[in-house]
């Protein structure tokens, strides 16, 4: 930017994250949900979810990290970013249009095509995402972006899941799947169009390395964490088959400790040889950045999957939410996570720009697995609002505060490529935690799964260890 941010700045720079993140808890942890359910019935419903979340979200990571790099390298005269953002809206909009016809279809036939546009909507939005989060390090001078990431999260976080909770929840409640839809695209179009006045400039000059290696550096690290998801995947497989027979608290006991170890080995082996792919020798001079995706990896893995599976859970602990009344509940949890999380939020950009970005992200960790904690004690509605109260503080801490740190380590003229790999830990996280988690809470609840997910945001603390700051915070 060739002056200081203005006020509008901060809308433009960041209203995109408002039209994404309602996709996401659109689609994820209603839509997908309610349709897989319709599809496959009750018995499998989490093992499905798994299965396409896992391959929708790895061609997420694939496609995030390549756009990233080629929008690194865009010297069109609309500037880096906007045409990417532009194009992935387009894009996006047909292939929700697609779901609403899929919609009606029933059985293995609707999975399978809901299946195949899902992994469609994964591509086409995550052309806009790697666009879009170039653009407060292209943009923002460096003592203002705890500010800007704090307006980003505010509008990531709180603002969409307000909105799904009472507009469009409401619709896939009364079984209104179109009415869902529409609401949605009619957001990405407004966010995407005031998005374009972004004050982006033309790029003079493109980067020089070769294009076509780091791309296939970048598929190859897409089939090398698909492999390690699988791996790990089968290795929980094997283990619940192994302690099938024995009484129900042992193999309760059991199962946890192999869900937390599988979903640790995958974020560990994944993260690091993913970004070791992804950036060749340049990953020796930047263990704090692979340490920061790890962390963002198992935080990330429990709260998504926390709101994927959460009408599941509750259809578990409340036996007279059945189907599609479960996404009402649901919604309003979600409201409490928003209105938390909005509490939080702006608030915690500040705090990071004064006290540390580190300090914060560690306490969001504490505070979320205090929330997961409240959830499974006590089975009362109330309880489980005041847990997810507690997990939407935490998530306001960390969103704004990570993803602050994370702007901080990268290096400057790379960010879109390095922010780009970081979608491991955004998109890793869904595919870790559903693919591993489904079958887990198929054959012995969603309690059970929820406790794996809570020890994930403990493991997320631990890995701050090889995170340092650049700067020293009074």
């Amino acid at each position: 930017m060739d002056r200081q941010p203005r006020w509008h700045d901060f809308l433009t720079i960041n209203i995109q994250w408002f039209g994404l993140a309602t996709r996401s808890q659109v689609l994820s942890p209603l839509i997908v949900p309610v349709l897989v359910q319709r599809f496959v019935g009750d018995s499998v419903k989490g093992t499905y979810v798994g299965r396409m979340r896992l391959w929708a979200l790895m061609a997420a990571v694939l496609t995030q990290a390549a756009m990233g790099m080629l929008s690194d390298r865009s010297t069109s005269r609309w500037g880096r970013r906007r045409p990417f953002i532009a194009i992935g809206t387009i894009g996006e909009l047909a292939i929700l249009a697609l779901i609403g016809v899929a919609a009606a279809l029933e059985g293995m036939t609707g999975y399978w095509a809901l299946f195949g546009l899902y992994i469609l909507s994964m591509i086409a939005s995550n052309t806009a995402h790697a666009a879009t989060q170039g653009l407060i390090p292209d943009l923002v001078p460096e003592d203002q972006r705890g500010r800007f990431s704090g307006v980003k999260a505010l509008l990531e976080l709180p603002v969409p899941l307000v909105f799904a909770s009472f507009v469009v929840a409401r619709m896939v409640e009364a079984g209104n799947i179109w009415g869902a839809l529409i609401a949605l695209m009619v957001v990405m179009v407004v966010c995407a169009a005031i998005t374009m006045f972004a004050p982006e400039r033309q790029l003079s000059q493109r980067p020089t390395d070769s294009t076509v290696q780091l791309l296939l550096r970048l598929a190859l690290m897409a089939a090398a964490f698909t492999v390690i998801i699988l791996g790990t995947g089968a290795a929980v497989s094997a283990v619940m088959r192994g302690i099938a027979p024995l009484s129900d608290g042992l193999s309760s006991v059991l199962i946890v400790a192999a869900g937390v170890a599988g979903m640790a080995a995958a974020i560990l082996a994944g993260v690091w040889i993913c970004v070791s792919i992804g950036l060749g020798s340049d990953v020796r001079e930047h263990h704090g950045f692979v340490w920061w995706v790890v962390t963002r990896l198992a935080f990330l893995a429990a709260a998504t999957n926390l709101a994927t599976f959460m009408i599941y859970h509750l259809q578990e602990r409340f036996p007279s939410l059945a189907g599609e009344e479960a996404a009402g509940p649901a919604a309003r949890i979600v409201m409490f996570v928003g209105l938390f999380i909005m509490v939080t939020t702006v608030p915690s950009g500040w705090l990071a720009d004064r006290f540390g970005k580190r300090l914060l992200v560690g306490l969001s960790g504490a505070v979320a697995a205090a929330g997961v904690s409240v959830i499974l004690l006590i089975p009362a509605m109330p309880a489980i609002y005041a847990g997810g109260s507690l997990i939407g503080a935490a998530m306001g801490l960390f969103y704004s505060a990570s993803w602050a740190l994370g702007t901080e380590i990268v290096p400057q003229d790379e960010a879109g490529r390095y922010l780009g790999l970081s979608n491991i830990a955004g998109a890793g996280a869904g595919a870790i935690g559903a693919y591993l988690g489904g079958p887990i809470g198929d054959e012995y609840g969603y309690v059970v799964l929820f406790v794996i997910y809570g020890a994930m945001f403990l493991l997320s603390i631990l890995a701050l260890a090889g995170v340092k700051e650049k700067v020293a915070h009074a």
